[in-house]
């Protein structure tokens, strides 16, 4: 027992290792410059919109079947009730301790997508996650691809919530969802437009650094249709009662690119022609198999290693920016030391303690080892690197900034200490 201990311990440390250094690669990549802040913002903006809606397609429409769609289930109401409960969490302890307001988003949002799904494939390449096969026909791969499936999942609830509670949960969020819709309507219907912006100097011939690439009118019909789709919407909201406009204003505040991947992912799953179609070999029918799924998965491949690398470069800004005196105001020791405490051992006891009672005491999870692992660990881990992007669209004050940086910095250091986590949860699986 304790040799197959120590062999697992060893391997998630290998693992946590691994996304260690592939962050080291990121902040290398900022401190030489060959990557600026300004292009890791743009990397991590194609990342969210692009590369992780591909992916949930790809990954979802893959792996849900009929026969597994409870799990998913379940899996949705986890990530609901544990970001809920941290929430709860960190209100009250913000209001007893007199914590920094950044100190409930940096315990509720943790990172869900690049830093597991990573940690995932080091642990697989580790030999580690061979322990949860559920037979001898569940080979490493297919384990992989299911905790992958999980995780993104979970990861939708983690990314609805940033996008509809992440500025009012820093308190700076103070525009009325109605007046933000309203405006973002208004700009792209055009109505905002000045006539130097309206696109003249392209009807003459004259290029500008918003020039589209394609050639002939074509970048005129599609602009020209994507207006006067948002002018009809803006007619349309024009009519609306207030209290309907207020409350779809607040439902598409959690409206994310990653929800609406997930959409479009479970709808190919649960359409029997359409999961023929896209994911059935050429042969069998799969008439966008082999091209079109191909390219989804080709970008959607691109979000894990990306994103972390990523990571790294917003964490070398912010190393350059305390060495060149913007580190104002001391360290916030007790809310770094909670924000570790909960996100390294806390969340990892109590989701260890639930979800093994649920295992023993129910059969609401079934039989499947990879499920159990991952709901044990999906809210333990470092907090989400969208912290920094929360504080900078929501306009925080420069020292919550700094705080905010440090706290990130920390915890993905230590964040090899999630191996622990990693075997206890491992141990309570078997």
């Amino acid at each position: 027992m304790s040799s197959s201990v120590a062999s697992t311990f060893v391997g998630a440390i290998q693992a946590s290792a691994s996304v260690l250094l592939t962050i080291f690669y990121g902040v290398v990549a900022g401190q030489t410059k060959l990557l600026s802040v300004e292009t890791g913002r743009q990397i991590s903006k194609i990342c969210i919109k692009m590369f992780l809606p591909a992916l949930l397609i790809v990954n979802l429409g893959t792996q849900i079947e009929a026969s597994n769609a409870l799990q998913y289930v379940i899996i949705l109401a986890w990530a609901l009730v544990y970001n809920l409960v941290s929430i709860g969490i960190g209100y009250a302890l913000t209001k007893v301790l007199s914590l920094p307001k950044w100190f409930t988003p940096a315990i509720t949002f943790n990172n869900t997508t690049s830093y597991p799904l990573l940690l995932i494939q080091s642990l697989g390449s580790a030999g580690v996650l061979s322990a949860l096969a559920k037979s001898d026909d569940d080979t490493s791969d297919a384990i992989i691809d299911r905790a992958k499936s999980f995780f993104l999942v979970c990861s939708v609830i983690s990314n609805m919530l940033t996008f509809g509670l992440g500025g009012t949960l820093l308190g700076v969020s103070d525009e009325d969802p109605v007046d933000a819709m309203d405006a973002d309507l208004r700009d792209r219907a055009g109505h905002n437009d000045t006539p130097d912006e309206s696109g003249s100097d392209e009807e003459n011939g004259e290029s500008n650094e918003r020039t589209s690439l394609l050639p002939g009118p074509l970048p005129r019909y599609a602009k020209k249709a994507s207006r006067g789709t948002a002018q009809a919407q803006h007619a349309v909201w024009d009519k609306l009662h207030p209290r309907i406009q207020h409350m779809l204003a607040l439902t598409t505040q959690f409206i994310s690119p990653p929800s609406v991947g997930a959409t479009i992912g479970v709808i190919l799953a649960f359409a029997p022609p359409l999961k023929k179609a896209f994911f059935a070999d050429s042969e069998d029918g799969g008439i966008f198999n082999a091209w079109l799924t191909v390219s989804l998965k080709n970008i959607g491949e691109l979000f894990v290693t990306l994103q972390v690398i990523v990571v790294g470069i917003k964490l070398a800004h912010s190393l350059r920016r305390m060495r060149q005196g913007h580190d104002a105001g001391s360290i916030h020791w007790l809310p770094l030391s909670i924000v570790v405490l909960i996100r390294f051992f806390i969340w990892p006891v109590l989701s260890i303690l639930f979800i093994r009672m649920l295992i023993t005491q129910t059969d609401v999870l079934g039989q499947d080892r990879v499920l159990w692992f991952t709901m044990m660990l999906m809210p333990a881990g470092p907090p989400a690197m969208k912290l920094v992007a929360m504080a900078e669209v929501d306009d925080a004050d420069e020292d919550d900034k700094m705080s905010i940086a440090r706290v990130l910095m920390t915890c993905y250091a230590i964040s090899p200490l999630l191996s622990l986590a990693v075997v206890a949860s491992l141990k309570a699986c078997i």
